[in-house]
């Protein structure tokens, strides 16, 4: 036998093991890679100084806040600091990642800003367009959630003839970063059209409005901010909840957080931490979804996401007692629309959104049932009729049919089966007419009829 003195290091590895898979998982790393126009052009002057100095002294100001900030890693890349211009020639590939992603970037980014000196062009689509690998690669075994932006700091648009807001799109489809921030200094009305596609463009016409907008764009990219999905009645009231819930990237379609909404221990929507980038498409997957879109959060701030949910019950029973164990689903359309919501099974109840609905019962015949009015936080009972069995039982078999009779008219209900000398049938209580001909008779006269009533959880049969 081992000793528990043996298994004791067996013991503690796998009470770590479970611990590790009990831990909260990680808070979302982001990496921001700042891409800064040092281009000729930043030798203008802007207010009282040359434009560089200027952002040169507020993103320097920005890094020491951000100094020691959790859970973020910065990089810096600049373009058009190599190479001067030259009369009839530019360098569209002077564009060097500066300072790559450490924890402790800050000092060697200070450093660089400080000694920069603006030479050359502006390649802002070879800029972006390195700067995809200028991310770490995510890899398989990363269980971490990263979140890749790009800040992007210029005083003029592209010089290369080439496109950024195609580089901007590929990186943002491939995954590689979110949607770049761009920071317009001083740039005219017709500069800043040509800047808006690459990504979520501010414009910073004074010196004094680029330090607010610097602080705008480090707070939505660094995620602090939070919302509440209230889920509304139909009297205004956010108490609907239980519900799951998809934020969308309304641009791209992409996921961006799904959640099953909750309510905290104060009876309020609980509170989470949303992504200020994105303009959400809010889907509430109640019966049907409930939809909000255009939903945009202010960075920094507490945003309340009212969505219009507001839902009772469907409950549908089989009548005169309990069934015989057939499931018997039916088919929820709104009222007037031919689409299928759900198919809800006989016996069950169901969320619905309130409003009106068209049922359709799968007995034999089908049971359309219209206008079910579905009201705020109340259950709407709908009875079917239990279900009574026929037994049709031919000497031989041949072809045969199933009508329901009301005032004298016949509707087709199902057909025998060809080759079977047994069929039976589960229908509904009525008055029906059973058809038959041996499939040995050759003459329309030698046609069989027989009439049948059928009474609910009552079985009968009938011999031809």
């Amino acid at each position: 036998m081992r000793s528990v003195a043996s298994l004791l290091p067996a013991l503690l590895l796998f009470c770590g093991t479970i611990f590790a898979q009990d831990k909260a998982p990680q808070p979302p790393l982001t990496r921001m890679l700042f891409v800064m126009d040092a281009s000729n052009s930043m030798n203008a002057f802007w207010g009282n100084q040359p434009k560089i100095n200027t952002a040169r002294e507020l993103l320097l100001k920005s890094l020491k806040e951000l100094e020691g900030q959790p859970d973020l890693e910065l990089a810096l890349r600049m373009y058009g600091h190599q190479t001067p211009i030259q009369p009839g020639k530019q360098d569209c590939d002077d564009t060097k990642l500066e300072v790559p992603f450490s924890p402790n970037s800050i000092p060697g980014m200070k450093h660089t800003l400080q000694s920069v000196r603006c030479l050359g062009t502006t390649p802002i689509a070879r800029s972006l367009e390195k700067a995809a690998g200028d991310f770490p690669p995510i890899t398989f075994n990363d269980t971490r959630k990263v979140r890749n932006v790009i800040i992007l700091i210029t005083d003029g648009i592209e010089a290369c003839d080439e496109d950024p807001c195609a580089v901007s799109r590929a990186l943002q489809a491939k995954g590689i970063t979110l949607k770049p921030f761009v920071i317009g200094v001083g740039l005219d009305d017709s500069q800043k059209y040509a800047l808006q596609c690459v990504g979520n463009y501010f414009d910073a016409s004074t010196p004094e409005l680029f330090e607010h907008v610097l602080k705008v764009v480090v707070t939505q990219a660094l995620n602090t901010t939070t919302a509440q999905i209230s889920l509304m009645t139909t009297d205004g009231k956010p108490t609907e909840t239980d519900v799951p819930v998809t934020l969308y990237d309304q641009r791209t379609g992409k996921a961006i957080q799904h959640i099953m909404h909750t309510m905290n221990d104060r009876g309020i929507p609980d509170t989470l931490r949303i992504d200020p980038i994105y303009t959400y498409k809010v889907v509430a997957h109640t019966v049907p979804p409930s939809v909000r879109n255009d939903v945009v959060v202010k960075p920094g701030v507490h945003t309340v996401i009212a969505v219009d949910a507001g839902t009772g019950l469907l409950s549908i029973k089989s009548g005169n007692g309990p069934g015989d164990g057939t499931v018997v689903q039916a088919i929820v359309r709104r009222s007037g629309e031919g689409g299928t919501l759900i198919a809800q099974e006989v016996g069950s109840a169901q969320r619905l959104r309130t409003g009106t609905y068209d049922l359709e019962v799968l007995t034999l015949p089908r049971l359309m049932i219209p206008n079910v009015r579905i009201e705020q936080g109340r259950t709407t009972d709908i009875a079917v009729p239990r279900s009574g069995v026929l037994n049709v039982q031919p000497a031989t078999p041949g072809p045969g049919a199933i009508f329901s009779k009301k005032d004298g008219v016949l509707e087709w209900v199902a057909d025998l089966d060809l080759n079977a000398i047994r069929n039976q049938f589960r229908l509904l209580p009525g008055t029906y007419e059973v058809i038959y001909r041996s499939r040995s008779a050759r003459r329309t006269e030698l046609t069989l009829k027989k009439d049948v009533t059928i009474e609910s959880g009552r079985s009968i049969t009938i011999n031809f």
